[in-house]
């Protein structure tokens, strides 16, 4: 494995119930890396446009953190908080089961996304929104949450489904999906792992959660608990749920569901095939973070034990590691 930049190091900084503000606060110039990364990959014409139809969909979705979201666009003070905050074109591998050590859940997960700079510039928070602490695995201005550990609760993990499959167009396709979505008054993804993380107390509290509340869109979870025996991922349409009991492991394809799309990412039978035979045997490390789980795309990787508290994270370019490891 290359050698990470040995100057390039993930911070932790406390945020408490401070929220999305108090990280900026802390770190101000990690707001303009990360709208950078945007404006580098979408356009400026993009995010500009994708900032109106994103603000007109949350409050007619009277979304909960919609005001979280424009505060940190006002204090962003250019175009791309709100379309930020609300894409979801991610592509990850994530496996849970009992630790090796015989005291708890371990998950093991990559984040894979094709904005350059994401692994150079991932931080951890330790926040807490009610239910007890948390370190959430972000980024400056992002309100959601996609990868957390909560020490003695849970760990959680988000990836995306396969595009369904409704016409010989990918773009026809993608029109579709979000025409559907922004008719939709669920929760993303993305914030329902936040409320998750905020106001479950328990792995049962946040399982009933991730199962039962309404999304604008499908997702899979991954749920890690405090015990060896808890773990699971939940395969999520809009209004209906699949659970697979841990050892387990999940890409970007259905398995329980069973339900034609188009793939996302590389490889997603070949990265959760790889994830299957090394998730229980795996050193608390990221030497399994080989192809063809590691790929261009991968922008960070994390191992997370929320019975023992402890939480590692290694950010990731095209070009190889690109942060020196985060050990909590």
């Amino acid at each position: 494995m290359d050698a990470a930049p040995a100057d390039r190091t993930i911070p932790l900084i406390e945020i408490g119930s401070g929220g999305p503000l108090a990280l900026i606060d802390a770190a101000p110039h990690r707001l303009a890396e990360t709208l950078d990364m945007g404006r580098r990959h979408y356009g400026a014409l993009a995010l500009g446009l994708g900032d109106r139809i994103a603000r007109r969909w949350l409050a007619d979705a009277d979304n909960p953190y919609r005001g979280e979201i424009a505060a940190v666009s006002a204090r962003a003070a250019v175009p791309g908080a709100f379309l930020l905050n609300l894409s979801y074109e991610w592509t990850c591998t994530a496996g849970v089961g009992a630790d090796p050590s015989g005291r708890g859940s371990r998950m093991l997960r990559t984040l894979d996304w094709p904005l350059v700079g994401l692994g150079r510039t991932v931080v951890v928070t330790r926040q807490d929104g009610g239910a007890g602490p948390y370190c959430n695995v972000t980024w400056a201005g992002f309100v959601g949450v996609a990868t957390a550990m909560a020490p003695g609760r849970f760990s959680v993990a988000l990836n995306q489904p396969p595009m369904p499959e409704m016409t010989p167009s990918c773009w026809l396709d993608w029109a579709i999906v979000r025409r559907r979505w922004w008719r939709n008054r669920g929760l993303p993804p993305a914030h329902l792992l936040r409320r998750v993380c905020d106001t479950c107390a328990t792995y049962d509290e946040a399982r009933t959660m991730l199962v039962e509340t309404p999304l604008c869109l499908p997702g899979f979870f991954t749920l890690s608990g405090a015990a060896p025996d808890q773990g699971c991922v939940v395969e999520r349409l809009e209004d209906r749920a699949a659970v697979r009991e841990a050892p387990t492991s999940v890409a970007n394809h259905w398995v329980s569901l069973d339900l034609p799309g188009r793939p996302r990412g590389e490889d997603s039978l070949g990265r959760c095939a790889m994830m299957e035979n090394l998730r229980d045997g795996a050193a608390d490390d990221f030497a399994w973070v080989a192809p063809p789980i590691l790929n261009e795309t991968t922008r960070v990787s994390v191992i997370a034990n929320a019975a023992l508290g402890t939480l590692a994270v290694r950010g990731w370019e095209s070009d190889g590691p690109a942060t020196s490891t985060f050990r909590l």
